[in-house]
Order: C-alpha cells, then structure tokens, then sequence
C-alpha cells in the first residue's frame, strides 16, 4: 500500500520539476505524466492544479497553475460507462484545459480530487 503522506507520481523527473514549484504550506499529491501530441504533466497540490504546457496554451514551455477557486467545473467523457476515459478538462473563465492521462484510474482520481477541493471550498469561484 503506498504511504499517504508521500505524492504518487508516473515519472521522478516530473515530479522533480513539479516540487520546485510547490509553496510553503502546500501539499503535492500527485504528479501524471500526460499523452497525445504535446503534452506534458499535471501535478495536483490541495490548492491548485499545475501543469506543463509544451506550447499549447502559451505558444511557448510554461508551467502553469490553476487555483481551485479559479475552476469553474471539470468535466469527463461519458461514452456510456463510467469513469473508462483517460480524459478530463478543467473549465475556468480563461478557458478550458484538456488533460489525457496514462489511465483511467488516474483521469477518475484527479477528477474527484478537484471536485472536492472546488465543492469544499466556502465559493470556489470568488478571491479567498
């Protein structure tokens, strides 16, 4: 069983580059390795979503962070069984941010995580 108190990640690398832009009082718990034609990785903090853009977003290689209060919903293909899509999106006001991950298992984890962290939180869309 894998300790809870340590992030799961696919790949050390990614997860070395994700560390370096954790803050203080922040918790990382998962770094995924992302597929498809570029794509980079996502790690998920208690407080926000981060990931690599290899020029998609930006037009150039960013890391880029998505606050929870910021996510306006998360949304996850339904091909008529639930949770078998490897794909979610993020929905925000600036746009929306698709992620493939390498498993269902992983998409469905990170899409429950998010929706808990934006349901718990007092108004997920309003500054803290």
């Amino acid at each position: 069983m894998a300790d809870p108190q340590k992030p799961v990640y696919d790949n050390e690398n990614q997860y070395k580059r994700i560390v370096a832009y954790i803050l203080p009082g922040e918790t990382l718990h998962a770094v995924y390795d992302c597929k498809g034609k570029d794509t980079g990785f996502v790690g998920i903090t208690d407080q926000r979503v981060i990931f690599y853009d290899q020029g998609v977003f930006l037009k150039k290689k960013t890391m880029l962070s998505i606050p929870y209060n910021r996510i306006i919903g998360v949304a996850s293909s339904d091909e008529g069984v639930i949770f078998q899509t490897s794909e979610i999106a993020l929905i925000t006001a600036a746009g929306t941010f698709n992620f493939e991950f390498r498993g269902a298992d992983k998409a469905h984890w990170t899409y429950r995580f998010v929706m808990n962290q934006i349901l718990n939180q007092a108004s997920p869309q309003l500054p803290g």
